[in-house]
């Protein structure tokens, strides 16, 4: 998809940048929200619809239709899980799949960003411990469902939020400013049995950066896979799940469409190892 006209002129023009910073506070994130979420922005809905091509066979409509845009946007639909699901790991989300390994000093590169795994987690420790694994990005555009889940049975041992400046996802901004290092992000590690410990983190975006995970006990918890985390609200998100080094191997499929990092589109449930 070519970058849009208004990115390039947010990202790549003075004008552009000094309106960037203005946009970019969080009393306007929440503005756009706010309306978004009022009944005011329920004729949004159908122009979104046809103009993306939404499928909408297997949404599940709440009684009464959706309220709002972002009840639209944050709509569920019916999940078809693999029959083994307990011994997969899979997407946790509908996205743009790419994998990155994690080499050397735990750099991590995303759409020609470099980012250090440190600054990412803002952990030193937990960051050394997945030096050698990968990362595995899925990129979320408006038109997919925004609703993901965990993508293995394990345990939560530990979560962590993390503030900052609210920036898009899309490749133009990427090329630009360090998006993961500035976007709000919220990330959980994961201890599994068939896969190893994982990472599984969540990335705000413009205009929103609302990243809305469900609410759970203190301590550590079991999940499951395709069980339900939480949600984004409007707009282009990214969730990242760091891989350990030993960790099993994904499918050939994924791992051949994935070389050089090229992006595969997937679905949430879809078995990845």
């Amino acid at each position: 998809m070519n970058d849009s006209l208004a990115l390039r002129f947010l990202y790549r023009t003075h004008c552009g940048r000094l309106l960037l910073k203005l946009l970019v506070r969080p009393s306007v994130s929440r503005a756009a929200g706010r309306f978004l979420s009022g009944r005011c922005s329920k004729p949004l809905i159908r122009p979104f619809i046809r103009k993306n091509r939404i499928a909408t066979d297997d949404v599940l409509v709440p009684p009464g239709g959706f309220a709002s845009f972002n009840d639209f946007f944050t709509r569920k639909r019916r999940i078809s899980f693999p029959d083994d699901l307990h011994d997969r790991l899979i997407s946790p989300c509908d996205g743009r799949l790419s994998r990155i390994p994690l080499r050397g000093e735990t750099f991590l590169e995303v759409k020609n960003s470099v980012y250090t795994l440190t600054d990412l987690l803002c952990d030193a420790e937990l960051a050394k411990s997945f030096e050698g694994g990968e990362a595995l990005v899925f990129r979320l555009m408006p038109v997919d469902y925004h609703r993901y889940s965990y993508p293995a049975d394990g345990t939560v041992t530990a979560s962590k939020t993390i503030r900052g400046v609210l920036h898009t996802v899309r490749p133009i901004a990427l090329r630009t400013v360090p998006v993961f290092f500035q976007n709000y992000r919220e990330y959980q590690v994961i201890e599994t049995e068939k896969f190893g410990r994982m990472v599984q983190m969540e990335v705000g975006a413009l205009f929103v950066g609302r990243i809305s995970n469900h609410s759970r006990p203190e301590g550590n918890m079991t999940v499951a896979a395709g069980e339900e985390k939480g949600y984004f609200e409007f707009g282009g998100s990214t969730i990242i799940l760091l891989r350990e080094k030993n960790a099993p191997a994904l499918n050939e499929k994924i791992r051949t469409a994935t070389e050089n990092g090229a992006e595969l589109y997937v679905r949430v449930g879809e078995p990845l190892a």
